[in-house]
């Protein structure tokens, strides 16, 4: 017999809009209306048996009509599980359709008609990346379940239904919360056209709380240096330039000649290059564009990089392919596998040098505000929240000098 997998416990927020009551273990259960439900759950299995929750719900067909669905979910095995606990991870199931009902609009606009006419009007104007990351969100979670509604009946109640759903699917806090950013903008753009009154409260709604962080894999000094050797240019010089700069990698694919100032010893970053499109748009934020410093061991390296190993194109770009086009992110990912895999270094993406370039910085004692400026974060707590697992040199100290107190008091 296959393996069941355990679904684990999902918490549900304690000020969620309907909370159903327990289950009756064995019993379908009445529903005082239409829409509200409890569900039931039952054993199945021989040799392993499982506990299996059973509800329906509501799935808008190509047509308009919406048709309820059986639904069932298996909670866990019998015998690591109890049944209380089988109760509470069915319930934010439960929580999920019966609190997203799905209205069909009577008259005037459908969330679904509307983003036809944002995606004419709007998406040209937004940057690739910005746009293909709205459709994901549109496409597997925003119009499958609200794409029927009026525009006026998407209220701040309708909406944490629909993050309950949401979280009853195992999604996390941040993609819960990315998908929000989405939908608000939407309804902020409906709003600018007069289509609707207001935009949802998003400061009163409750996200699923967030899970164990794993820990971003990122290079130490030594290993960027170990990489850079082994390297053959123009691979070995663009490592550089990213391990020294912290610069995000489509920054890097998008420098020109021109933006190296070797007088001024800086670096302009004034675009970037989208990996998919490979079209040169504006840096990720505003503060992204900004002049970094360039070291002098780096400014020997370009200069002799440019002296010998450039590679002349029509674009005038630092860094190109051997036809003089813009570089491929993946393939040169694929690049950095290979020598990773020669040196024995673990499996690590382009990232990692920014989180290496960043993470050394505060590892030396260098202030967070000189840190976010050089990451060129808009705001310094999200250079602490990214690289608050880096214990820099004065940290240490501190806890050097307490240890040591603590132990001459206690002799």
């Amino acid at each position: 017999m296959s393996t069941v997998a355990f679904v684990p416990l999902v918490s549900v927020a304690a000020d969620a809009i309907v909370s159903p009551a327990p289950c009756n273990v064995g019993m379908e259960q009445s529903m005082p209306r239409r829409r509200y439900q409890r569900g039931r759950i039952i054993s199945r299995g021989k040799k392993r048996k499982v506990w299996v929750g059973i509800f329906r719900e509501d799935r808008v067909q190509i047509d308009g009509t919406i048709r309820r669905a059986r639904r069932s979910v298996v909670l866990g095995t019998v015998k690591h599980v109890t049944k209380l606990q089988a109760i509470e991870t069915l319930r934010p199931y439960l929580d999920a359709v019966n609190l997203v009902a799905i209205p069909r609009a009577k008259a005037g606009r459908t969330l679904k008609n509307f983003v036809e006419e944002w995606k004419h009007n709007v998406a040209p104007t937004l940057k690739p990346s910005t746009v293909r990351a709205a459709e994901s969100h549109l496409r597997t979670h925003i119009l499958p379940t609200m794409g029927e509604m009026s525009l006026t009946a998407i209220n701040t109640r309708n909406v944490q239904a629909f993050i309950s759903a949401l979280t009853a699917k195992g999604l996390t806090r941040k993609t819960c919360d990315n998908v929000l950013q989405t939908l608000s903008g939407l309804l902020r753009t409906a709003k600018a056209w007069g289509y609707i009154p207001a935009v949802f409260d998003r400061s009163a709604l409750s996200l699923p709380r967030e899970g164990e962080r794993q820990e971003e894999r990122f290079f130490t000094a030594e290993q960027v240096k170990q990489i850079i050797n082994a390297s053959e240019e123009p691979y070995s010089t663009l490592w550089a330039v990213l391990g020294l700069t912290g610069c995000r990698a489509g920054e890097v694919f998008g420098l020109k000649r021109s933006d190296l100032d070797f007088e001024k010893c800086v670096i302009r970053i004034r675009r970037t290059l989208d990996a998919a499109t490979r079209q040169m748009h504006a840096p990720k934020s505003r503060s992204s564009s900004a002049d970094l410093p360039m070291p002098e061991a780096l400014a020997k390296r370009l200069r002799t990089f440019l002296a010998k190993q450039w590679r002349e194109n029509e674009a005038d770009l630092l860094f190109c392919n051997k036809a003089g086009k813009p570089m491929v992110r993946n393939k040169v990912a694929l690049r950095l596998q290979e020598t990773l895999k020669d040196l024995g270094i673990e499996r690590a993406a382009l990232h990692a040098f920014r989180h290496m370039a960043a993470s050394e910085m505060i590892e030396s004692g260098a202030a967070p505000s000189v840190v976010q400026r050089q990451m060129r974060h808009s705001d310094s707590r999200i250079t602490l929240q990214k690289y608050a697992h880096v214990i820099g040199d004065a940290q240490r100290r501190a806890v050097d000098t307490l240890a040591s107190r603590v132990l001459e008091l206690t002799r």
